[in-house]
């Protein structure tokens, strides 16, 4: 079967090395403005390197590009660079509004789809939509920043350039004939009513690493003698070749900085980054060089597209000479072939009873997955040095000073490489989830790398985003390495243990860092500051408290108690390798969740806990200098994650583990305070089943009242993060006459604490969602269907917790599929996208979705986490109670979504 080609592949390049995944999609969308790139006095990344320079500076760590690919070093890179005649700059790389241009924050403002990738990238599939009007980029700018923070975006299709549909689709097609030969078909589709002309141009360059005084040769490009194409020779990847189908201009230049444009003084070389745009917009012919050699060439397509009509261009860059076969009649076959093994692979990943449209979500949500690997480099001593600090001085005042062992040279999943074209450390976490359906090999790799000796701090600490590598992300890392594992285990019938073990260890040193950091007065509640959870809180959490004090932070002890409860369950399944270490290894985490546990509950005193008898909620707690403690009465998804930390052990541990079971029953003899009011986990369920969970069955149906009622959390489209009961009700908190605020806001937040566009005052999150869904599950396999809910609260309904997560699954994904009259809920009031036949089986994944209607909100391409529909896609027909053993989530996708059922 076809499908078993890309098997064979992923086989070839897991097992004997075969490099199917050197070459991919690996450019950024966005170099400019990031954290790596910054060398101002004043930290202030956006400005000090604006879109307006890309064109002309020669980018230190990284490259960007449309529809762009590069070998997995970035050595050498390729991309599109269009003109249509009218523009005042060559389009070489998406553009966006920086956070201070736009009234929600940083955006782009471009239309462009990742449709189809295979793992191994042998066939890839992306679209981009490029106006034949001159594009509006003073528009966009001026629009958007004159708008104030409650008005709508003024985005792309609002500018009026599409009207009349006068825009070029430009297709993209890569396909591998073998793990170093790339074969690349470009089809240009003229949607407009007339004929039109696109300048087309396919770019091959060198990322710049002889600039800085590190590297030895320079790598080069020139025109290949005896046919149309491009030479490429660099040290580490010999001589590749791009070839053309067409015998056009070639042309060449270098990919260093236009100092006399950008600072006013000569160029080292007549010829620089930006001067093949300047020949084809300006008509400078001496722009390029004559000779047709440099570090940055292009081919000069000038395609004239009949109304209704296409072009289409074919290339192929590879590691051989293949002279006058390197593109023949059988070029379309090949690729055409890798798209039926790319469409067999994925038909033999969806469950037999999904719709066409729910197969569509999917592949286009992995095939976003995929598209947005990215290779990430920074070194960040050398960055200091580079800025004239200290390496070994983190007083020097300079961000991630504190971070100078950290050293990046990896293809890293991206939560979305516009908006956020560096690494998060709990979005990667999410990441591996879907990534695991399609490649475990990758999803290990992108678990380890955080845990590498080169990226976690010697203290234990993981970083966290290149904003601010000290700041916390929650602790979902071991969660994830255990899912990536038990998928495996189960696809294969053999786990992992050598890297299970691997990353254990280090997982403890993380575990001791919480412990010790954020637990400043060891009572086992936990602070951890922002937790990813932007604007959901009265304060900052992570700035320093107005009232003084600190806060006991609800979500933060959640995350601690999952922390240890997967701990533990790796622990148990490492001793069960043989090595009776990993017994008192688990011991200890047991002890640490019985101690969360306790902290959070406080039975004596429901007050001086983080549980509200009176409210049946979580709240966090504010600590004032005078000891007073006050409850904060947010209805929010910080509420809600204590229900998240549910872990189900089997029966069998009992026989297997005596003397755990006996020293944790030994435990709870000498403290029984410790699990009072958790009956949990010192009850047997269906078939011996243990719970671990950090409330009974009172307090679980008390937050699941709330948590599935339509008033507070349970949208059309999935659980929100604040209740909508702050609609009407929103909490106010007086400090010094002061008032702090949180209401229910649908949509994009109208606060400005943590800048951008992140929001959490409302809005649906798909990898919180996630983690309840998981907590559910785990649940009902202790349970069982005697113990049901009324879903949604109110409706007489009654549902066992297993329904309900199906509830939840069903709802999230049902805002990618058309409803009865055909609309997208994704789209919400986009009449292109919900009407238009080129427009509305695109995809685009939002960071976050409306919490009433499910409208796409926030960064457009942030398949990173909201890739997790499609587990949710598939949770809806795969959910089963059989095989539920270890963990929820994870067991329902050991072997699959096709088989999980």
């Amino acid at each position: 079967m076809a499908g078993d080609a890309e098997a064979r592949r992923l086989d070839e390049a897991d097992r004997l090395g075969v490099p199917w995944r050197r070459w991919g999609p690996y450019l950024s969308e966005r170099q400019w403005g990031t954290v790596r790139e910054d060398y101002s006095p004043n930290g202030d990344a956006w400005s000090s390197f604006p879109h307006d320079h890309a064109r002309s500076r020669a980018y230190r760590w990284g490259e960007d590009g449309i529809a762009g690919i590069s070998d997995d070093k970035q050595r050498l890179c390729f991309s599109l660079a269009m003109w249509n005649g009218r523009d005042p700059i060559l389009k070489e790389r998406m553009f966006g509004l920086t956070n201070s241009e736009g009234n929600h924050g940083e955006d782009v403002k471009e239309y462009y789809f990742y449709l189809d990738s295979t793992p191994t990238h042998s066939y890839l599939s992306f679209l981009y939509k490029y106006p034949q009007a001159e594009y509006p980029y003073a528009d966009l700018v001026a629009t958007n920043r004159a708008r104030s923070r409650t008005d709508y975006e003024y985005e792309l299709l609002d500018t009026g350039v599409f009207d009349d549909d006068r825009y070029f689709d430009v297709a993209v097609e890569y396909a591998k004939a073998s793990a170093e030969d790339l074969l690349v078909r470009v089809t240009v589709h003229n949607r407009g009513s007339d004929r039109a002309t696109l300048h087309l141009l396919p770019t091959l360059l060198f990322r710049n690493t002889w600039s800085w005084g590190l590297d030895g040769a320079k790598p080069g490009l020139y025109a290949l003698a005896d046919r149309p194409g491009i030479a490429a020779e660099h040290a580490d990847l010999g001589t590749r070749r791009l070839y053309c189908d067409a015998d056009v201009p070639l042309l060449f230049t270098e990919n260093e900085t236009n100092t006399e444009r950008l600072y006013g003084r000569p160029a080292d070389s007549p010829f620089v980054k930006d001067g093949i745009g300047r020949h084809v917009v300006g008509g400078e012919t001496g722009a390029v060089n004559p000779d047709r050699v440099g570090t940055k060439a292009a081919a000069h397509y000038v395609l004239d597209v009949p109304a209704g009509g296409r072009a289409t261009v074919r290339l192929r860059l590879a590691d051989t000479d293949l002279g006058a076969d390197a593109i023949t009649a059988e070029f379309d076959e090949l690729i055409d072939r890798r798209k039926a093994e790319a469409d067999e692979f994925y038909a033999g990943l969806a469950h037999p009873e999904m719709t066409d449209e729910e197969r569509r979500v999917v592949r286009q949500a992995l095939a976003g997955m995929l598209w947005t690997k990215q290779y990430y480099a920074y070194d960040v001593e050398r960055w200091l040095i580079e800025h004239g600090r200290d390496p070994m001085d983190p007083e020097s005042g300079i961000r991630n000073a504190d971070w100078f062992h950290l050293v990046a040279d990896d293809v890293l999943s991206m939560p979305d490489k516009w908006e956020y074209p560096w690494f998060a450390a709990w979005d990667l976490a999410f990441h591996t989830i879907p990534l695991a359906l399609v490649d475990i090999g990758f999803a290990k790799q992108q678990i380890d790398v955080l845990l590498r000796r080169l990226y976690q701090h010697p203290n234990g600490q993981l970083p966290a985003y290149e904003w601010n590598f000290t700041d916390v992300n929650p602790p979902v890392h071991a969660w994830a390495t255990h899912f990536v594992y038990q998928l495996e285990k189960g696809r294969t019938g053999k786990g992992d243990l050598q890297w299970l073990e691997a990353a254990f260890q280090k997982l403890v040193k993380n575990f001791t860092w919480w412990v010790n950091r954020k637990d400043p007065e060891g009572r086992n509640v936990f602070e951890g500051g922002f937790l990813g959870l932007d604007n959901i809180g009265v304060f900052d959490r992570s700035a320093p408290l107005p009232t003084g004090g600190h806060l006991d932070q609800a979500d933060g002890t959640a995350w601690m108690a999952l922390y240890a409860q997967v701990m533990l369950t790796i622990a148990v399944e490492l001793a069960s390798a043989g090595d009776p270490v990993y017994l008192e290894q688990a011991e200890t985490f047991f002890e640490h969740f019985a101690w969360i546990a306790a902290a959070m509950n406080r039975p004596d005193s429901p007050r001086s806990g983080l549980w509200d008898e009176e409210d049946g909620f979580f709240y966090d707690v504010l600590r004032l200098p005078d000891g007073a403690a006050v409850p904060l009465k947010v209805r929010s998804m910080v509420g809600l994650l204590p229900l998240a930390a549910a872990t189900v052990i089997s029966s069998d541990v009992d026989e297997r583990f005596p003397s755990l079971v006996a020293g944790a029953r030994e435990f709870v003899a000498r403290h029984p305070g410790a699990l009072a009011g958790v009956a949990g986990a010192r009850l047997q369920g269906h078939n011996g089943r243990r719970l671990f969970a950090l409330f009974g069955e009172h307090r679980l149906r008390r937050v699941l009242t709330r948590m599935l009622d339509e008033a507070e959390f349970l949208s059309p489209h999935g659980i929100r993060s604040v209740s909508r009961y702050h609609l009407d009700h929103p909490y106010t908190f007086d400090v010094g006459g002061q008032d702090y605020r949180v209401s229910y806001l649908p949509a994009e937040s109208d606060t400005g604490m943590f800048g951008g566009n992140s929001n959490w005052r409302g809005p649906v999150w798909f990898p919180v969602n996630a983690l309840l869904i998981r907590a559910l599950l785990n649940l009902y396999v202790f349970y069982g269907d005697e113990f049901t809910v009324e879903c949604p609260t109110g409706s007489g309904r009654q549902m066992t917790l297993y329904q309900v997560a199906q509830e939840i699954a069903n709802r999230l994904t049902r805002t990618y599929l058309p409803d009865a009259d055909g609309r997208r809920p994704v789209y919400g009031g986009m009449e292109k996208f919900q009407t238009d036949p080129h427009w509305r089986n695109l995809l685009m994944f939002h960071e976050y979705f409306h919490g009433d209607n499910g409208a796409g909100i926030g960064a457009s391409h942030q398949t990173g986490w909201t890739g997790l529909v499609a587990l949710t896609a598939t949770l809806v027909h795969s959910m089963a109670a059989e095989g539920l053993l270890a963990d929820g989530l994870e067991a329902a996708f050991r072997r699959g979504p096709g088989a999980a059922g």
